[in-house]
């Protein structure tokens, strides 16, 4: 079976797939249901309990009207009916309980297991998926969308079957009462549902509309707090305040629009049940002139007929959250069917011996696009340091970001130890591969938990790569040693004691393949001289791709590539690259009299 190569994952965004409907919704929740399948049940029944028990008072009003009052009353009927209205109180109460335990133990279940999904779902995405889709997106769709799809549950569950059941038995009383006056009731149904089904489609829209600029809205917060130094130094709150303004007003526009629309089914409801009330009125009075009807009777059925109106209007009123929740439900099932990234032939792949090679590797962001490699062919023997260099753009971080599969090429192949990449379980891959960048993340950790990310710290060897990043003795100055949390990506830290945290994690790791891309570019001198000492020690031993724009830290590698366009326009040693007098000397040559100067 062929794998699907990663970038194929770039053009679909999350939440633009098939419209969802409250069908194809329910049969995506049942998977999820079924393991709670009979406390599903439970709840049914405990709300059915709920519903009969709302019948049961207008039940009640009748003998007691009809035999509890006046001096001709039943003795009986005075005390019997009000002992029946606290017992039925009592069931209505404790049947309320157990089924909003039960609904809430079941929705909270299917919560947890759909954040759980869509999480594993992100994490094993491609690095396609990470590219198209901004923070705030996914962080809208794992924590808030997803509660979208809980409210439907329980407001789609309790109205459905609970004021449903109460219509049906409030009607059932009312045909028994009085057919005739029934009908008149039975008419206002289908008026109801064409209403329903005319709110129903601009409520969709509306909603879907919303969502995205609710995640627009999320997008700005998120760029102007990863940026406020930007923001600050040129003045642009300002221009921020009226960006984020611009936006919340359109969003509350569409709320309102929104409400609006939402909004207009209760009240022509209510109207529809006044006029229908009018004719019930008129019709009992006729009745009750030629003892058609009793005093009980009449008041039983005006009092069933006003209970009726109170879940049909919960009927409607679950249309809004239900629009909201069929939106929420594209954004979440679009995230848990997000493909993941192919994972490999299942070779194993204990130690590698460190020997790439690519051969005639040309890569491009689908069919069509511009390509940004083109037969590009190498080797690197175990231990050998190779060097990329280059203009901006040329394709140097392209070409090391296929070697851990970020990508797959779109011609040619990549191989470690003689083996296309294709053929290795991908894990077993990446643990052969360490990797240090310029953007070096670190997480809201430990020091220890930081160095040994992705498996459990053993403090031995965390201080080991600490002394040969020579950060240990900075470490062991901070207050709780190993034990600091380095705040949110090493803000505790500066930016060279970041970048030698990052290469202890690379030592911790102990990797036969190691990549460089930038690592020092972005450090004063100083700095970079701690840095590239710890370098030095950890590439020892290892196969390394080092890309630099600062010529002088790979002078003393084994070979150098010079990429321009895409292509190897250049290679050899830095001396034999000089004596050529082409671009790899062009570029020295600028960046010596720029120190120079």
């Amino acid at each position: 079976m062929s794998e699907t190569s990663p970038q194929s994952t770039l053009s679909k965004p999350i939440g633009t797939g098939p419209k969802s409907t409250a069908s194809s919704v329910g049969r995506r929740l049942w998977p999820y249901i079924k393991p709670l399948f009979w406390v599903a049940v439970a709840a049914i029944v405990t709300l059915a309990i709920v519903a009969a028990t709302e019948a049961g008072i207008p039940a009640l009003l009748k003998p007691l009207l009809d035999h509890g009052f006046g001096t001709k009353g039943s003795p009986s009927a005075r005390w019997i009916v009000p002992a029946a209205v606290i017992g039925l109180a009592l069931v209505r109460g404790l049947a309320q309980y157990a089924s909003g335990y039960l609904l809430q133990y079941m929705t909270n279940k299917i919560l947890l297991e759909l954040r759980l999904k869509m999480f594993e779902r992100m994490i094993h995405a491609s690095v396609g998926f990470f590219q198209r889709e901004t923070a705030s997106t996914v962080i809208n769709a794992i924590v808030f969308e997803v509660n979208q799809i809980l409210g439907v549950l329980l407001s789609v569950l309790v109205t459905s079957v609970r004021d449903s059941l109460t219509v049906v038995f409030l009607l059932g009383y009312l045909f028994i009462l009085n057919w005739r006056l029934t009908l008149i009731v039975a008419v206002l149904l289908p008026a109801i549902g064409w209403l329903v089904s005319k709110i129903n489609r601009r409520l969709r829209r509306l909603n879907r509309e919303h969502q995205a600029l609710t995640n627009e809205l999320s997008y700005i917060v998120e760029e102007t707090v990863g940026g406020y130094k930007v923001v600050k130094v040129h003045n642009g709150e300002q221009y921020e305040m009226d960006r984020f303004g611009e936006m919340s007003k359109r969003l509350r526009g569409y709320q309102m629009r929104m409400t609006i629309s939402g909004g207009l089914a209760q009240p022509i409801t209510q109207f529809l049940a006044s006029i229908a009330l009018a004719i019930v009125i008129t019709i009992a009075v006729v009745q009750a002139s030629n003892d058609q009807t009793t005093v009980g009777g009449f008041v039983a059925f005006v009092t069933s007929m006003l209970l009726v109106i109170s879940p049909l209007k919960h009927l409607i009123d679950v249309n809004q959250p239900l629009q909201r929740g069929m939106t929420a439900a594209e954004l979440i099932f679009g995230l848990i069917d997000e493909p993941v990234e192919p994972a490999g032939g299942g070779k194993p792949l204990e130690r590698a011996r460190g020997e790439i090679e690519f051969r005639n590797v040309s890569f491009s962001y689908g069919p069509g696009a511009r390509s940004i490699l083109e037969n590009v062919t190498f080797s690197a023997a175990p231990g050998e340091m190779i060097a990329l260099a280059g203009p901006s753009g040329s394709g140097k971080t392209t070409l090391v970001n296929l070697l851990p599969r970020f990508f797959d090429p779109s011609g040619g192949e990549v191989l470690v130890d003689g083996v296309p990449l294709p053929e290795y379980d991908i894990h077993a891959l990446r643990s052969q591969i360490a990797m240090v960048s310029q953007d070096v993340t670190l997480f809201n950790d430990t020091v220890a938990n930081n160095v040994a990310y992705g498996e459990q710290a053993d403090l031995a060897r965390v201080e080991e790569a600490l002394r040969a990043a020579n950060l240990w003795d900075t470490i062991t100055a901070l207050p709780e040693g190993i034990e600091t949390r380095v705040g949110d990506n090493g803000m505790k830290l500066s930016g060279g004691q970041r970048q030698r945290l990052a290469i202890a994690r690379a030592i911790y790791k102990d990797a036969p393949i190691l990549i460089l891309d930038e690592a020092t570019s972005a450090l004063d001198s100083e700095s970079e001289r701690h840095v590239q000492a710890a370098l030095e020690t950890l590439m020892k031993g290892r196969t390394t791709l080092v890309i630099a724009h600062r010529l002088s830290t790979i002078e003393r590698a084994d070979r150098i590539l010079v990429m321009e366009a895409g292509r190897i326009a250049e290679r050899g040693s830095h001396q034999q690259l000089l004596e050529q007098r082409g671009l790899y000397a062009h570029l020295h040559k600028i960046q010596f009299q720029q120190n120079a100067a």
